[in-house]
């Protein structure tokens, strides 16, 4: 460092010193700290320059600190600079004050392309994606030209708010201006997935031609969220077979994609993996663990991750206490929120939401009727969540018109919420009820998610109601829904069940994939329906596709083929042998 810079910076510091050490001083007879005017006459030297300011305000642990400076800036320039007003803008952000920050923009004579990059960012950091993107118009309209870290942050804004016109533009503009880079082409991927748009995602990862490992997260990640963790378990193999060390997000992405797919051995791969290398103390991953678990019905594993973590949060004790209910453990859970309680742990809307899910699974209406005062008591009842378990916690209880009260006070209702009680009148038997629910929720102007979807497809196939069927059918093309293998299921099982096996048959045809619950529909369909050789044909065709006959679907095609002869079918031996194995 320059001697004019050293001695800059020292007389700043100690210009800026801690109240305590101004008083010391002040007693001593210096003058406090700030410099008497007789100080500040002694030249250049003893005042600080922007370099110094700048390097200052990235030391201030606070936002009092970053005021002090402030305050001296404009004491010692002539004016504070776009370089030192950039430096402040960004410190304030760090503190979230954001209002200071605006001041210092305003006041800016002139404004660089950092200066707008900045003060969107602080918008952006908490949560005002509309003053984003109003910004970014202003900037464009004073005639400045973003870079790639606005374009970055505008897309970001854009993701929040699912703006996906807006979005697409600044793609636009991204690949007319050549700002391509791993940064900005990642923010791009992540833009796309916000918006649903995996596939789009997907194209953008691909055509990259650097990759790190915030995009390969970023697609993992999307994956994960939008239902495909298959996929997202695939990408993550490639991404480490391509030499790239995975971070604590990409770890807890995973994890989660394992808890959704139940693939708890690769999840006790990366558990060993974790404990051997990576992150071992991350809370995060642990809670992640403890989910991954839980949701695989290794309620046991999941306890000794959770004992074994030296901090715990209200994630972690929502994740056990969720496992536990989601497992069949209702009292374990309610035992574990008490001891919660004690620890004077905070209990979010989660917590409620496992609680309830507990409670419900005890089939105990007293204990969450009890807890649905305190949810009242505390303001918590309008939490859409909240709402929505409510309306599954009654009807998991048999109390249906309760809970359609409950729904109806909702004031918003979502998917989730209208599912919750459709689900809960198909599994009471009350189906035509389903059914009537399913038409006010498109009239609430709800759209029907895959849940929603399946639920109401059974309720038709309960009732043979086919023109209904025939209808949802209909909604679901329209929709991307179509290739959800549990739509595609309970459109089969509908079809089937209605006595339309050529429909059903058109649809498990049109499957981009099966799983295990796609074949066993379609085969039981046929043996209901007396078509033993086809059911026998496809149960060899699920063999061949590496899925096992188990013997529900053994006994279903036994009991009703039972006078064919199967030396007549040419496929037999393999059947036979599925069958022999079995005795």
């Amino acid at each position: 460092m320059p001697r004019h810079d050293a001695l800059s910076r020292r007389s700043f510091l100690a210009k800026n010193r801690s109240p305590r050490a101004r008083n010391r001083h002040a007693a001593a007879g210096d003058g406090g700290g700030y410099g008497s005017p007789e100080q500040e006459g002694r030249g250049e030297s003893s005042l600080p320059n922007a370099e110094a300011l700048a390097s200052s305000l990235r030391d201030c642990g606070g936002a009092d600190g970053v005021r002090r400076v402030h305050a001296v800036a404009v004491r010692s320039l002539d004016s504070l600079g776009t370089f030192v007003a950039n430096n402040l803008i960004s410190a304030y952000a760090r503190f979230d004050e954001v209002s200071d920050a605006r001041e210092v923009f305003d006041e800016m004579p002139e404004r660089s392309v950092v200066s707008w990059t900045a003060m969107m960012n602080v918008y952006l950091k908490l949560g005002h994606y509309g003053e984003v993107v109003r910004l970014f118009f202003d900037m464009v309209g004073s005639g400045v030209q973003g870079n790639s870290l606005t374009f970055v942050c505008l897309l970001k804004s854009c993701g929040e708010r699912c703006d996906a016109k807006l979005g697409q533009q600044v793609h636009c503009c991204i690949v007319k201006g050549g700002w391509s880079n791993v940064i900005v082409d990642s923010a791009i991927a992540h833009f796309y997935a916000q918006c649903g748009d995996v596939a789009s995602a997907s194209a953008i990862f691909d055509k990259m031609a650097y990759r790190d490992v915030i995009s390969w997260t970023t697609m993992i990640t999307a994956y994960v969220q939008h239902g495909h963790g298959g996929q997202a378990l695939r990408m993550f193999s490639e991404m480490v077979s391509e030499g790239f060390r995975p971070n604590e997000f990409t770890v807890c992405s995973v994890l989660k994609a394992c808890a959704e797919e139940k693939a708890v051995r690769f999840g006790k791969q990366l558990h060993c993996a974790v404990l051997k290398k990576m992150y071992k103390n991350d809370i995060h991953i642990g809670s992640a663990l403890v989910t991954m678990y839980a949701r695989c019905g290794e309620v046991f594993d999941a306890q000794a991750v959770f004992d074994m973590m030296p901090r715990r949060n209200t994630i972690t004790w929502t994740s056990m206490i969720s496992g536990y209910a989601q497992s069949g453990h209702g009292e374990k859970a309610i035992l574990l929120f008490r001891k919660m309680k004690m620890r004077r742990v905070f209990v979010n809307n989660l917590t409620i939401v496992g609680l309830l899910s507990a409670c419900g699974s005890l089939q105990s209406p007293y204990l969450g009727k009890e807890l649905h005062a305190q949810i009242i008591k505390n303001s918590m009842e309008e939490n859409l969540q909240i709402g929505s378990t409510l309306v599954w916690f009654y009807c998991k209880c048999g109390e249906y018109t309760y809970a359609a009260r409950i729904l109806e006070a909702m004031p918003d209702r979502d998917a989730i919420s209208w599912t919750a009680l459709i689900s809960g009148y198909n599994n009471l038997g009350h189906n035509v009820e389903a059914l009537k629910s399913l038409d006010d929720m498109l009239w609430d102007g709800v759209k029907p998610n895959t849940y929603t979807y399946s639920s109401a497809l059974k309720a038709c196939a309960k009732l043979e109601a086919l023109q209904y069927g025939r209808k949802i059918h209909g909604f679901v093309n329209k929709t991307q829904d179509f290739s959800n293998v549990f739509v595609g299921s309970s459109l089969i099982d509908m079809y089937m069940r209605c006595g339309k096996v050529d429909e059903a048959r058109s649809v498990f045809d049109a499957m981009p994939e099966h799983n295990l619950v796609t074949w066993k529909v379609i085969i039981t369909g046929f043996a209901q329906n007396g078509l033993c050789e086809e059911a026998l044909k496809y149960m060899y065709l699920m063999q061949q596709e590496g899925h096992e006959v188990d013997d529900f679907v053994l006994s279903t095609v036994l009991t009703s083929c039972g006078d064919l002869q199967w030396k007549s079918i040419s496929f037999s031996d393999s059947v036979a042998g599925s069958v022999s194995a079995r005795q």
